[in-house]
Parts: structure tokens; C-alpha cells; sequence
């Protein structure tokens, strides 16, 4: 039986995820019944798997500083689609003229979009230069179709936020100005695109053996040195139609904290980081035991060893926090 932990590292954090079958390695334990899937299950994970991939693909190619910038049109000019990707397009080649001159790549992601009144504008997030021209001017300069409107990726709300954004599906009021397009256009109102020199983070896969994954499991994960554990990003529990447990958690570099922030985090016990996580782990050990038993992999003895166990390691670590 494996057990593994894919990394994904980038500059200022790193993100982990372990999988393995059943109760995170437990003797003659299976893996949980698979559960047939809904259409509607299945679109909302891809939509997370892809969310999830194009925050990784900008936390490895772009800073917190560079810029998420809107190109529009003049109110009330309402142009074909094959028109406004004619004039993305030779926007896209005056940037890449602009950096190459500079000795910099250009670098990009972008999604075309449709606006309340149905007019297209275009998001767009490039690699930000300083100096003369910056890229704030440089955009302006060269897109003379109307106005330019940017602010930082940190200024937006982080990689995540802007992710989800990218990716986001249609809302009601955009689904009734697409049925306005024909059907071979819609598409491009839905997707976005990137230049092709962006790198594509791999992650570096180690394995374990049963005893380290259950020891992580009740003791929680500790972070590398020079990093913390970022507790809002910690995701853990069961998937119910793999059958496989799991985790997720987010490492930041200290380094990469203003004073304050670190301040705050050297001030930060290590007992509440204790028992938050006993309180975290004792759930995902009653959501196993749950799947368990729906799903009839888990023996009565079984169920009672686990169940023993359980109310040991709440005596031994203390009771969760409220």
C-alpha cells in the first residue's frame, strides 16, 4: 500500500498534499467503497482541480507585484469577437517587442469577458517591469482602443482569489448575454489563455511508510525551517468517491513576512497549533470510521480499536479547543 507527499514548490512558499488508502495506513485496513459520482459532484471537482492548477501555474510565474489589468473599450462600442481578438493580438505582439527590447520575457494570462451591457472587455495578468517605461504605462500606451485599469495581484487578493477568478464559470446574467453570441464564439468568453513560456510546476513525490503517515495524521505536519504552516490553507478528510484520505497544507517563508507579521507568529505557542490540530485529526478519524461503515470495509472488532484508540489519544493530547 503506498503513501505518498507531491510538493509544489515556489518562490516564498511551498504547498503539500498526501494521499493514501483508507485510515491512513492502519492493518488490514481497504479503501473505501468508491461512491458513483453526480454530474453536478463532478463539475464542481473539476472546477477545484482547475482552480487549483492555474494557482500554481501563477505562483510559478508571477510576483505578487505584477500586475491583473483590464483592457477596455469605450462605453457603449460593442465589437465582434473576432474583431477584439484581432486587436489582442497585436497588443500581445507590441508587449513582447516592448520587453525583448528590454532584455525581459513577456509573460501572460488572459480571458476574454463579457460586460453587464454586453460589451467584451479583457482581463489580463503580465509580468510587471519598473523603471521607463513601467509596465503600467507601457500597456497604456500601446493599447489605444481605450482605458487600462490594474492593480497588483496582492492588491486583488492573492494568487487563489485571482485563480478562481480566471477560471470561474458564467454567471446567470453573463450566461444571458453569451446565448446573444453565436455558438462558435461563446467558447472564447469562456476560457482563458497564456503565453507559452510559462513554466509548468511539477511536483517532487516522496513516499512513506504507515507508522510516519499515522504519526502526521495525530501529531500534525511540521513545517520545514524558515517556514510556517499557513492554518487557513490546511485541508483534511476523505474523499468519498476516490476512497482515499487526505491532506493539503501550505508552507510560507518567513523571510518573505513584513516585521509585524513575524512578530505576531514568534508570539504565536506552540500549544494552539496542538490543539487545534488534535481537534482536526479527531474529526477526520470519525469521518473515516463513518465512510467505514457506510461503505463496509470496516469490521466490528476493527471499529472497536479504532473507536479505544480514539478516546486514548484524546486522554493523552487533551481535549480539542471550542
Amino acid at each position: 500500500m503506498a503513501y505518498w507527499r507531491d510538493t509544489w514548490t515556489f518562490p516564498g512558499s511551498k504547498e503539500h498534499e498526501y494521499k493514501w488508502a483508507g485510515n491512513y495506513g492502519a492493518k488490514g485496513e481497504k479503501r473505501s467503497k468508491r461512491a458513483k459520482a453526480s454530474p453536478e459532484q463532478i463539475r464542481k471537482q473539476n472546477q477545484h482541480n482547475r482552480e487549483k492548477t492555474v494557482k500554481r501555474k501563477i505562483k510559478a510565474n508571477f510576483k505578487e507585484s505584477d500586475l491583473w489589468s483590464c483592457l477596455k473599450y469605450p462605453e457603449g462600442m460593442r465589437k465582434q469577437i473576432s474583431e477584439v481578438k484581432k486587436d489582442l493580438r497585436k497588443f500581445l505582439d507590441a508587449m513582447r517587442k516592448a520587453y525583448r527590447e528590454r532584455g525581459e520575457p513577456f509573460k501572460f494570462i488572459y480571458r476574454l469577458e463579457i460586460g453587464e451591457l454586453g460589451g467584451i472587455h479583457i482581463h489580463i495578468l503580465v509580468n510587471r517591469l519598473r523603471g521607463d517605461p513601467a509596465s503600467d504605462i507601457m500597456m497604456q500606451e500601446l493599447w489605444y482602443h481605450g482605458r487600462v485599469n490594474w492593480q497588483s495581484i496582492y492588491e486583488y487578493g492573492g494568487y487563489e482569489q485571482l485563480a478562481c477568478y480566471i477560471v470561474k464559470p458564467p454567471g446567470e446574467e453573463e450566461a444571458e448575454q453569451l446565448s446573444l453570441f453565436p455558438k462558435e464564439e461563446r467558447k472564447d468568453l469562456v476560457k482563458f489563455s497564456s503565453s507559452r513560456n510559462l513554466i509548468v510546476p511539477e511536483p517532487e513525490r516522496k513516499t512513506y511508510g504507515k507508522y510516519t503517515v499515522r504519526k502526521i495524521i495525530d501529531y500534525g505536519p511540521k513545517p520545514e525551517p524558515g517556514y510556517y504552516i499557513d492554518k487557513n490553507s490546511v485541508r483534511i478528510g476523505v474523499n468519498k468517491y476516490t476512497g482515499l484520505s487526505y491532506l493539503q497544507y501550505t508552507e510560507v517563508k518567513i523571510k518573505t513576512l513584513n516585521r509585524f507579521d513575524r512578530e505576531c507568529l514568534s508570539r504565536e505557542e506552540e500549544r494552539p497549533w496542538n490543539e487545534w490540530w488534535t481537534s482536526i485529526s479527531i474529526n477526520l478519524s470519525r469521518e473515516l470510521e463513518v465512510q467505514r461503515e457506510r461503505s463496509g470495509t470496516l469490521s466490528g472488532s476493527r471499529r472497536q480499536q479504532d473507536r479505544q484508540r480514539s478516546e486514548i489519544s484524546v486522554q493523552e493530547r487533551g481535549q480539542p479547543m471550542k
